[in-house]
């Protein structure tokens, strides 16, 4: 058998049936030529079972603990060789054509790092944050204003050009393997949230360049506003202070700890 041409990295943490569904919707016994692997982070809901039972093709690595999503995705890209790798979201929809597009992008591209496609709702409209711009505080501060005072975003995330951004999703992230063997792996800092920012953010210091490609398209079901989840709401904010402490430093952190009351009311 040859050596596979993608990993298909998906973490899972009690979402069996999300799973489940998941998987159908690219048949990963189809494409012998990919590597599928599942991560779950100690699952109580049969996840497990359910994989092993209905995806006898798909890898399994059980963690005895919830190790984070950082943590969980570098146990997997440690596992494979493959040149390409796809870190999926166990709430997507991906088509097997989606994520062949995705690596005839990576392909044809050789400056691409990472690609990511258009991220849609399950009614088929535009979910945000598919792609953005480094949260600096001007940013944050810019992206706020703007859903305050005009009711509207900072990008088109229904846009259907092919563009070079700071990041995109990791709901959906497709990385070249000589790009992430140059920055390393994903900051295990990051338990959750951010770490597709630090990640991206390190691939363009290197020199490569991430492109949302909406030509393909997936859909997540996820991305619902972080006010009805405090514990998400928690991680998120962990998580950006991380960023901040680890990109722009203590005084830029301190700043972002006193506006991080007011961004969170102009947050979705």
């Amino acid at each position: 058998m040859s050596a596979p041409t993608l990993l298909v990295l998906i973490v899972s943490w009690n979402t069996r049936d999300l799973l489940r569904d998941c998987l159908r919707s690219f048949q990963p016994a189809a494409h012998p030529e990919w590597d599928v692997l599942v991560v779950d982070n100690a699952s109580t809901d049969d996840s497990v079972a359910m994989v092993r039972s209905e995806f006898p093709a798909v890898r399994l690595i059980e963690n005895a603990a919830n190790v984070g999503y950082a943590r969980a995705n570098n146990q997997g890209l440690r596992t494979s060789r493959a040149p390409y790798a796809l870190l999926l979201n166990s709430d997507t929809r991906a088509t097997a054509d989606a994520i062949q597009g995705l690596i005839a992008f990576l392909e044809s591209h050789p400056d691409a790092g990472a690609v990511g496609p258009r991220l849609l709702r399950s009614d088929g409209t535009a979910q945000p944050f598919a792609f953005g711009g480094d949260p600096t505080l001007f940013y944050l501060l810019r992206r706020g204003a703007l859903r305050v005072i005009a009711g509207r975003s900072l990008h088109d995330w229904a846009s259907e050009r092919t563009q070079s951004v700071d990041w995109v999703s990791g709901a959906c992230l497709m990385v070249r393997r000589t790009a992430f063997e140059q920055v390393g792996l994903l900051d295990e800092d990051f338990f959750m949230y951010f770490e597709d920012n630090d990640w991206c953010l390190r691939l363009r210091r290197a020199g490569w360049k991430n492109y949302y490609h909406p030509t393909q398209a997936i859909v997540h079901l996820g991305g619902q506003s972080l006010a009805r989840n405090p514990q998400a709401q928690s991680s998120y904010e962990a998580s950006l202070r991380h960023f901040y402490r680890k990109h722009y430093g203590p005084v830029a952190e301190q700043v972002l700890r006193l506006l991080l009351p007011v961004y969170a009311r102009t947050r979705p």
